[in-house]
């Protein structure tokens, strides 16, 4: 990731293991659910884990880079949003039971295009603060798209049914009844872990020390990592490809 003359390519290499991360879970999730080899493995605790940090990752880094791409924000968001339609219609074609609507590439580009009117409001909040309170509303908002906000079993609010009613809501995290995706990715509450990158890098500007170690480059994982969107463009057809030469 480039601000400047710099080249903070850690940021690269920590985007280069997320991605290797996601093309190898794919594969397994290819082979232990679409070919049905082990239709349990998708509910193991630590498959949900690895999972979401991998999902984390990625959403947060985006956030975290956002302010160093101004020029092609908006580009980049609007290109999002047509990878991650192009994607819906060829699922919903080849794979029907594994159609992604509303996935992490229409997310990231919908919070891409929402940065812009959001940064207004959070130029005028402290970092510090910006991170901490989003991280929690981002805990509290985790299971909103299952009717209820709260943290765990402490504290359970129920949202009204009425907001589950309107397809329309859907991609802001009140899917309707009967919504289906295998990737499903909507702005409440993701968009508050995005901003919680965001913050960060209000705090990493300000620390030299940070960002000489960011520049610090991880060999070949850099590398991928500077092509995460063309490698996930990528990968899961040719995951598909080696699955059906292999088990069809």
């Amino acid at each position: 990731m480039r601000i400047s003359e710099e080249r903070y390519s850690l940021v690269d290499g920590i985007r280069g293991i997320a991605i290797i991360n996601m093309v190898v879970f794919h594969f397994l999730y290819d082979i232990f659910i679409v070919y049905g080899k082990a239709p349990s493995w998708y509910g193991l605790p630590t498959i949900h884990v690895w999972q979401q940090v991998i999902c984390w990752t990625f959403i947060f880094i985006s956030g975290f880079v956002w302010p160093w791409g101004m020029k092609g924000n908006l580009r980049r968001g609007l290109r999002f949003n047509l990878y991650g339609f192009i994607i819906s219609i060829v699922t919903l074609i080849v794979i029907p039971s594994e159609t992604i609507w509303f996935g992490i590439l229409n997310f990231m580009g919908c919070a891409v295009l929402l940065m812009f009117p959001l940064q207004k409001i959070a130029k005028k909040i402290p970092p510090i603060l910006g991170v901490v309170s989003c991280f929690l509303l981002f805990i509290f908002c985790k299971q909103i798209q299952h009717g209820y906000i709260g943290i765990g079993d402490m504290l359970q609010i129920e949202i009204t049914s009425r907001l589950y009613s309107v397809k329309i809501l859907t991609p802001f995290g009140f899917p309707f009844l009967g919504f289906r995706s295998s990737d499903y990715f909507p702005i409440l509450p993701w968009i508050f872990l995005y901003l919680c990158g965001y913050f960060t890098n209000q705090i990493f500007m300000k620390h030299k020390s940070w960002q000489h170690i960011a520049c610090y480059k991880i060999p070949f994982i850099s590398d991928i990592g500077s092509r995460t969107i063309w490698i996930y463009l990528i990968h899961q057809p040719l995951s598909m490809l080696i699955c059906h030469l292999i088990f069809a």
